[in-house]
């Protein structure tokens, strides 16, 4: 089987991107399957120094990679990100439909204007267009106050209706996002859930190697350490993980807080940091790091944190670091509700933290690092989930289905069409 996977934001494990397209590609590639992927350029994603042609291609792993000139990073405004989405997906309607011999296309969202790419390829071909949902646009955006103008909206809400029902298959990263999904289509029998995952064998590293972090970085010392990796964005509300650091160095200065990412939130938050005298103190920031070296970083550090806007609609987000957590073992602080947060209360591998009041959630945080049994049970319970819910050689089972079953639709649909009978091969 041949697959055309569209994802404006793949990275390898060199980038700093989620690496979800790229490890599902390479298990599929395992499988017998053959992947082309069709992306855009950014410093994030971990491919080769890129050339100023229209595509670039390139052999990752022995996935296809067509990399389209059309830049993109975290420091952006939303009309820079919208210029960009745009011109992609205008590039990826005449690429896409280019490709030899694909038997189904892949869309991962977002944006939501991927979708559009995929279904133009897929009417063109006649191949069938499963549509992977990350995050609900427009919901997010509209729920968050950056989406307002009307007109921009109803266009935006009726590609997301067009988009659900022209799929042959749809894959939600959260029971929260299937049900958003079905609010606004009727689709319920087609939409899977398959979540962010966790690799297990790249997390799975000696003892040492976090060692080696901490000496390689003396400021940490054997202090207890807080880690937050990821986007430096609005919707990650970082001011309230600075605030936690400053509350919880009123508590213990021995526990150290350390963010490594990038965005266009950086220098703001380094400024509060800055302010509230912690900077250096009891809280490090650290650049963006390529998803291999990641691993030693979570084996350092004794929780890591999972961040957001207190809001109901980023609830049902699938956080890639919050199940990089698990794959390591460690115990998860979160700071929003929704499905993950009662992964949390039922499993016990982590906590849920006071959203409204760093204070509160600071005091929670310093009693679970006092709490050395704690700390070894979360974290085995972690180790558990990872293994036995979340494993992404397992996971990629139901996708790999999921492909086959659109794929051998299709071709009933065909034989069907062609002379009037179902033909089960």
């Amino acid at each position: 089987m041949h697959i055309l996977h569209l994802n404006q934001h793949f990275a390898s494990r060199e980038g700093s991107f989620t690496t979800r397209s790229y490890e599902f590609s390479r298990l599929l590639q395992d499988r017998g399957h053959r992947v082309t992927v069709l992306c855009g350029r950014s410093n994030r994603s971990g491919l080769p120094s890129q050339s100023g042609k229209l595509v670039d291609e390139y052999n990752i792993d022995g996935i296809r990679v067509l990399s389209l000139n059309v830049s993109y990073n975290q420091n952006m405004n939303y009309g820079r990100r919208m210029l960009s989405f745009i011109w992609f997906m205008v590039l990826a309607c005449w690429i896409a439909p280019r490709q030899q011999q694909v038997d189904v296309i892949l869309a991962a969202s977002t944006p939501l204007t991927i979708a559009v790419p995929a279904i133009w390829t897929s009417l063109i071909t006649r191949k069938p267009f499963i549509f992977e949902v990350r995050d609900l646009w427009p919901e997010v955006p509209i729920g968050l106050g950056i989406l307002r103008n009307r007109v921009l909206i109803f266009l935006a809400r009726t590609l997301e209706y067009i988009t659900y029902h022209c799929a042959r298959h749809i894959i939600a990263l959260s029971p929260g996002m299937k049900e958003g999904i079905l609010q606004r289509a009727s689709v319920a029998n087609k939409v899977t859930v398959i979540p962010s995952s966790c690799d297990n064998e790249l997390f799975d590293v000696p003892h040492k190697a976090g060692r080696q972090f901490r000496a390689d970085h003396p400021q940490f010392m054997t202090r207890p350490l807080v880690l937050y990796a990821g986007a430096f964005g609005f919707v990650n509300n970082l001011s309230y993980f600075i605030h936690l650091a400053h509350y919880t160095y009123r508590l213990d200065p021995d526990i150290g807080f350390l963010m490594i990412g990038d965005g266009a939130e950086a220098e703001k938050l380094r400024q509060l940091a800055t302010d509230l005298g912690i900077l250096n103190q009891n809280l490090w920031i650290l650049p963006s790091m390529p998803k291999h070296q990641m691993p030693s970083v979570l084996s350092a550090v004794t929780i890591a944190t999972s961040i957001f806007l207190n809001t109901p609609v980023m609830w049902s987000n699938s956080a890639n670091k919050f199940f990089d957590a698990l794959a390591a073992g460690k115990p998860v602080a979160i700071n929003y509700q929704g499905w993950q947060a009662d992964i949390l209360r039922e499993t016990g591998a982590g906590l849920v933290m006071n959203a409204e009041e760093p204070a509160k959630a600071a005091t929670q945080l310093v009693e679970a690092l006092h709490d050395s049994d704690w700390l070894v049970q979360a974290g085995q319970v972690a180790k558990r989930l990872a293994r036995e819910r979340f494993a992404r050689e397992s996971l990629v089972n139901t996708l790999e289905q999921v492909l086959l079953d659109a794929k051998l639709g299709e071709e009933l649909i065909r034989l069907e069409s062609n002379d009037g009978i179902v033909h089960i091969r």
